[in-house]
């Protein structure tokens, strides 16, 4: 019989053997309970892959639902490197079609990462020769590519968007939460060679298509706009200039247009400058076409009356500053009307005195200066206007003919549609409301309104500036058939960084008509013209766009009556 081990030696093994059970069962728990979040996270990280799917964008329309800027259909091109076989040739065969250079591609096609992008916003005719080469790790996923059918129609208030679909200017960045959608995602479970495991989870979350944005813009109204402003800067040498289009009693801009502009499909390629909407976030000193506010206030005060006649010399001094008119004339008595008409500058200048400086600041911000405007777009200034305890001595001859202050031009053309509007400024706004996917209509809040003079105010001012379209400096914006009231504005440019004013010019003519029941309201501002006058240069701009926008919203005619002396103050 063999020998039995010592009763010590099996005692010792099962201690050992318990103990190691005990050390197993001690890491089998620890790692069970306290590290089991961290590997389950882990093991999911190797062998999950969640992808985002982007929503279509919303499209942008105009008032008419016509497209200003849609998505169309695309494919986003990406590699999982680690599946990748021979990636000098395969980047040999994408860089042609991809438009990308085969270095590029191939420190893509080597580097660590499990997902990669390789190409977004991909054609599909382009994304289908891709897919036919059945390369080993490449993938393609759908989504949509921004595409603006008018090009530079309308850019600078659409704006853009990045590679991400995310807006970047005008538009498409104020209303992003609006188009952008819910973006899905695709979830799938891979093995360590980035192929798909059988029977593995799967999970789609679909994206939500984002809501279609209506504007007020009229298609046919903006481009119009547009080509006779390019053909204005062109005829009279500018540097360039804008144009607004707007109904006085809703407050709906139906054409805002800036020259130069830039194709919105080729934004990389724009120079910053051309990409701004300048009717809303630059602004200039506006000139003569300040002066409605002056007779304005004036006549809302009772500081001047209505049949009064004063003399006006064609020089004053202000403190220590000589103003004088745009031509010497002896003394002449005139009306305020004729000081409207004429656009006389010392006239305007007494004119203010009477009402004193805290007067004419109180109803430059009743109209709205110094203020947004409203109309909700991203990098909208403020204008200029200190307060009148701030103003140099020379600020009463100055800012009544509209130096010294800045505004922009919507904040100018606001002034005029709100006397076109019978004294009660509407804000001006760019949206009529947006579209859900499934078709239903949400519609903005009207307007906010403010009562800025009284009704009989802005009749009488009406007609002075109905006047200085019949015989005074705004002649060339008469329009056969209509009414037309307005003004013009001829500003010197102040010098940058430096006080003075440089030799050049903001020529601008700003008005509405049928004067007697406006339909629309429109400014039409030139920079650096060289005919330099606001009657030559902007007023026939002024003429072209209105007379087309009147045809175009079926105005009809009449002959316009002589201004009658109970309107005119004769």
């Amino acid at each position: 019989m063999s020998a039995r081990p010592p009763a010590g030696r099996l005692v010792a093994l099962f201690a050992a053997l318990a103990v190691g059970l005990a050390g197993v069962a001690v890491r089998l728990v620890t790692l069970q309970l306290k590290e089991g979040t961290r590997y389950r996270a882990l093991a999911e990280e190797q062998r999950v892959r969640r992808i985002r799917l982007v929503p279509e964008r919303g499209a942008i329309l105009d008032r008419s639902m016509h497209e200003l800027a849609l998505s169309l259909p695309a494919r986003a091109v990406y590699v999982d490197p680690r599946r990748v076989v021979d990636p000098e040739n395969m980047a040999r065969q994408l860089a042609p079609l991809l438009d990308v250079h085969q270095p590029q591609l191939l420190n893509l096609l080597r580097t660590d990462e499990s997902f990669v992008y390789l190409a977004r916003r991909v054609d599909l005719r382009v994304a289908q020769r891709i897919e036919a080469l059945k390369l080993p790790g490449i993938g393609l996923l759908d989504e949509s590519k921004r595409y603006y059918p008018g090009r530079s129609l309308a850019a600078q208030v659409l704006g853009f968007v990045g590679v991400d679909d995310t807006g970047l200017s005008g538009l498409e960045l104020q209303y992003q939460d609006v188009l952008a959608g819910r973006p899905g995602s695709l979830l799938v479970e891979q093995d360590p060679s980035g192929q798909a495991i059988p029977q593995g989870s799967s999970e789609a979350v679909e994206p939500a298509r984002g809501h279609d944005l209506v504007l007020t813009l009229d298609r046919d109204l903006q481009f119009h706009a547009e080509r006779a402003l390019e053909e204005a800067v062109e005829r009279n040498g500018a540097k360039g200039g804008m144009v607004i289009a707007m109904v006085p009693r809703t407050g709906e801009i139906l054409a805002m247009a800036g020259f130069p502009t830039f194709d919105a499909n080729e934004f990389s390629e724009a120079l910053p400058e051309t990409t701004r909407n300048r009717s809303v976030t630059d602004a200039y000193e506006p000139g003569s076409v300040n002066k409605v506010i002056t007779a304005a206030a004036a006549l809302e005060e009772g500081a001047v009356g209505l049949h009064e006649r004063w003399t006006v010399p064609d020089r004053y001094q202000v403190a220590d500053k000589l103003f004088h008119d745009s031509h010497p004339h002896p003394p002449l008595r005139m009306t305020l009307t004729d000081v409207i008409a004429e656009s006389s500058n010392v006239g305007t200048i007494m004119t203010a005195q009477r009402l004193g400086p805290e007067t004419l600041d109180d109803y430059l911000r009743k109209f709205g200066f110094g203020q947004d405007t409203g109309i909700d777009f991203p990098g909208e200034s403020d204008g200029i206007l200190m307060p009148a305890d701030d103003w140099w001595q020379t600020s009463m001859g100055t800012i009544p003919i509209g130096q010294g202050i800045a505004v922009t031009p919507l904040q100018m053309l606001s002034v005029y549609a709100t006397i076109a509007n019978g004294g009660v400024r509407v804000e001006p706004r760019l949206i009529r409301g947006a579209l859900t996917p499934d078709g239903t209509f949400l519609g903005t809040q009207p307007s906010a309104v403010t009562r800025v003079i009284s009704a009989d105010t802005a009749r009488l001012v009406t007609g002075m500036l109905g006047r200085a379209v019949e015989t005074g400096t705004g002649q060339e914006a008469q329009i056969p058939g209509y009414w037309v009231a307005g003004k013009t504005g001829t500003a010197r440019k102040p010098l940058e960084g430096q006080l003075g004013y440089s030799e050049q010019y903001v020529a601008s003519f700003i008005g509405f008509a049928p004067a007697r029941r406006p339909a629309v309201a429109v400014a039409a501002i030139l920079d650096e013209p060289e005919t330099v006058y606001g009657g030559v240069a902007a007023a026939p701009l002024f003429r072209e766009v209105t007379h087309f926008a009147l045809a175009h919203l079926r105005v009809p005619s009449a002959d316009p009556p002589r201004s009658p002396p109970a309107l005119v103050g004769e």
